[in-house]
């Protein structure tokens, strides 16, 4: 039985969504941080070093995103260049 209707599915590669996903990403890295900093009392330590952690693994897993996605635009391209080559 269903209730509700089907949801479409939400576009991730767009500008807002990638950048929402960093905010919460740094914010959830830095939240961990400071509660580490509060269990061992060593308090900007843990928040420096998580934060930048956070941002180093989401710059590395947006360049990796990026190149792919500019390797397969590459690919259309070449194989678009080729068909019209054969079609002349």
């Amino acid at each position: 039985m269903k209730l509700l209707p089907k949801q479409p599915r939400v576009n991730t590669e767009d500008s807002l969504g990638l950048g929402i996903e960093a905010a919460v990403v740094i914010a959830l890295f830095l939240g961990f941080g400071y509660v580490l900093d509060r269990i061992f009392g060593t308090m900007p330590v843990f928040m420096i070093v998580m934060t930048l952690l956070g941002a180093v693994g989401l710059f590395a897993k947006l360049k990796y995103r990026y190149d792919d996605r500019m390797d397969e635009l590459e690919e259309q391209r070449r194989s678009s260049t080729e068909h019209k080559r054969e079609a002349a």
